[in-house]
């Protein structure tokens, strides 16, 4: 079941209420997934609005999307409405989210070598998943695509915090800037990708991100990816977030799912 109910999701948020919040919405089961990973044991939701195989968004901070951004509110309006074809969502929690989410590749590694492996056991799959997250979690999706081929069918990737240094120097003091400034350098210097996928990428126009991610976005289309960059309205926040979900998230999960 949804973290929050509707009432819950708009008051706790700010800005207007997205259109979804009034649409009919299917209900779903909710399944937990344990793993033990670098040291942590994280306890994972997976939302399900049925059996048998289906296809699976994977989301970084998981469980806050579900309260703060209504997300698990969302899928049920866009299922019931056939705006998408069932899918199930896997909520997964941040963990020490500063060193995982920060360009790390331990944390790729242990999230496409033993987390979506252990997801995969319990929960049926169809075909390859869509990563989600938003700042550091959106770069963490990145890492993980493009060190681990195969893994992601497309992302969706909000305010994503790609730092760069002409933009972000007064990141500098976050104890993991440099990694992350050269994980970004390496993605803008890049020729190419062995595997371009479909991404889009929503940031908010009154958002210090938005520099970077504009950057990063012109290198992942030069690289192949079919890649769309979302301005939107709003900042770094979850009511931004939220209020991008539908169309760009709806619009990006219909057409990598249709090609199935």
């Amino acid at each position: 079941m949804p973290v929050l109910d509707r009432a819950g999701i708009e008051a706790a948020s700010s800005g207007s209420a997205a259109a979804w919040l009034a649409a009919p919405a299917i209900s779903g089961r909710t399944e937990r997934v344990v793993v033990r990973v670098l040291g942590r044991t994280l306890r994972l939701r997976v939302w399900s609005p049925g059996e048998g195989e289906l296809p699976l968004l994977l989301v970084h901070d998981g469980p806050e999307y579900a309260k703060r951004a209504g997300l698990l509110a969302w899928a049920g309006a866009m299922i019931e409405t056939e705006a998408l074809m069932p899918f199930r969502v896997a909520l997964l929690p941040p963990g020490d989210r500063n060193e995982w989410y920060s360009a790390s590749a331990a944390y790729g590694r242990a999230l496409c070598r033993q987390i979506l492996p252990a997801l995969r056991d319990q929960v049926p799959v169809a075909g390859r998943v869509v990563g989600m997250g938003a700042s550091l979690g959106a770069l963490a999706m990145l890492q993980a695509q493009r060190a681990w081929p195969g893994t992601f069918a497309g992302l969706f990737l909000q305010s994503g915090s790609f730092f760069v240094p002409r933009f972000d120097r007064h990141e500098s003091g976050f104890p993991r800037y440099a990694r992350i400034v050269r994980f970004a350098r390496g993605v803008r210097r890049a020729a190419a990708h062995e595997e371009p996928v479909a991404v889009t990428m929503t940031c908010g126009r009154e958002e210090e991100n938005l520099g970077n991610n504009r950057l990063v976005a012109d290198a992942l289309r030069a690289q192949g990816y079919d890649l769309a960059l979302e301005e939107v309205a709003g900042g770094h926040d979850w009511a931004s977030w939220r209020d991008a979900l539908d169309p760009h998230l709806t619009r990006l999960l219909a057409q990598v799912w249709s090609a199935r």
